[in-house]
């Protein structure tokens, strides 16, 4: 079966959460194809709370190690969408 997988994380707390997140997320680089990372700022104020969307490309095994790694990481919520290519 051909898949497609796209994950969506939630930060819950970016200045605590982000090292750890952005070591996994460079330890499997080559597994993203696509990343996008957003978090509200104005001029008085940058959020805690922030976004980032993979697309994941290579190995579902692979996926999975990286799922399972980042769960590991308290302060943060971890949502993916999976796509059958094959139909």
């Amino acid at each position: 079966m051909k898949e497609k997988r796209i994950i969506g994380i939630n930060v819950l707390d970016r200045i605590k959460e982000a090292g750890r997140t952005q070591k996994i997320l460079s330890k499997y680089a080559k597994s993203i194809k696509t990343r996008l990372g957003f978090h509200e700022l104005s001029e008085d104020v940058c959020s805690r709370n922030g976004f980032i969307i993979l697309e994941l490309t290579g190995e579902i095994s692979t996926w999975d190690e990286l799922q399972n790694e980042l769960n590991e990481i308290g302060g943060i919520n971890i949502q993916k969408m999976s796509f059958d290519l094959s139909k």
